[in-house]
């Protein structure tokens, strides 16, 4: 498993994390790139602009979470964007990511912080957060951030957190019990998704939120085609779907589009 890590200097749980990477186990099998610009807004990272990313498996960002509530968490997440691109990359274009990757970090994130919990303190929130923002690369990548006010960003102990899940890819081999899944509905912060992708059989990756929606088919190709595993199902969060005319319209797209879905209630989580 051939991993990377990309953050900006002056970004400051980016930064963070990376010295408690480096801390950890810095080694020259994991490159450690530091982006020129903002997070969000570094565009044209390719293998040809940063040669040492050719073989890598998951580029993992490590960036600062942010929110209007201010609450303390610690977020997983792939980039990209439904429609607009008011934060990096561009409108309608979404990145390729790992369904089982994503799973894995996530329980990973979990435990770890469960074991390390007395260390910190206060509490965080582990949540996983919709498809959103910049930037756009062709790389497979995934969004792991620390939040959501600067207390947070500086806090070491919560990025010591973050930076053992990265390092725990080290292990990671792919679970042949996962299904690999993209989900639609539901709010930001996707409290259904973290519930599934914790405590089931189903990994997921894209998520489409109910303010992204009405669903199109170009949406749900790229959820698919920026999958690196072939989507089994697609999970849909109904209650989190809108009206019925949106629910119904969603329905007639996944038939057509000859894809299996699920209704998120029926999955015992």
């Amino acid at each position: 498993m051939q991993f990377a890590i990309a953050y900006h200097k002056k970004n400051q749980a980016g930064n963070n994390i990376v010295e408690q990477f480096k801390k950890l186990a810095f080694s020259p099998q994991t490159p450690i790139i530091e982006l020129k610009k903002q997070t969000i807004f570094s565009e044209n990272i390719n293998t040809k602009n940063y040669p040492q990313l050719k073989n890598i498996d998951i580029l993992i960002f490590a960036s600062t979470h942010k929110s209007e509530k201010g609450e303390p968490s610690l977020c997983l997440h792939a980039p990209g964007n439904w429609r607009g691109n008011d934060l990096g990359g561009q409108p309608g274009k979404i990145c390729p990511t790992s369904a089982l990757i994503l799973k894995y970090l996530f329980q990973r994130l979990n435990k770890i912080y469960n074991q390390d919990k007395h260390t910190l303190n206060k509490s965080y929130n582990i949540t996983l957060e919709v498809t959103h923002h910049g930037p756009l690369t062709e790389i497979p990548c995934i969004f792991i951030e620390l939040g959501s006010q600067e207390p947070e960003w500086l806090d070491s102990k919560a990025a010591e957190i973050i930076a053992k899940t990265i390092l725990s890819l080290q292990d990671y081999k792919p679970n042949k019990n996962h299904i690999p899944a993209i989900g639609i509905g539901g709010p930001h912060y996707a409290p259904v998704f973290n519930q599934i992708q914790l405590n089931s059989n189903y990994a997921i990756s894209h998520i489409i939120p109910q303010y992204s929606l009405p669903l199109t088919q170009p949406m749900l190709q790229q959820a698919e085609q920026k999958t690196k595993e072939q989507i089994q199902l697609v999970l849909v969060d109904w209650k989190g779907c809108g009206k019925s005319e949106q629910r119904q319209q969603i329905t007639e797209l996944l038939e057509k589009s000859g894809l299996e879905y699920k209704k998120t209630k029926s999955i015992k989580k």
